[in-house]
């Protein structure tokens, strides 16, 4: 069954898939860990601050402040 919720998001492919994988492997502060993926290079700061839009975006929908 499909989840129109998710259809609408419109999220790209393997993305889902690698928020599991590191949703899985993440331990410890959520802000600190993201600044050191952005610090050792893991990530760039587009991919950075398109993962903070979406968390924005995403926490509209849900009603979060």
């Amino acid at each position: 069954m499909s989840n129109p919720l998710f259809n609408q998001m419109q999220i790209p492919n393997g993305m889902m898939q690698k928020f599991q994988q590191f949703a899985q492997m993440f331990r410890g502060d959520p802000r600190q860990q993201i600044q050191q993926m952005l610090n050792s290079g893991k990530i760039s700061q587009g991919q950075y601050n398109n993962a903070v839009q979406m968390a924005q975006q995403m926490a509209r929908m849900m009603g979060i402040k």
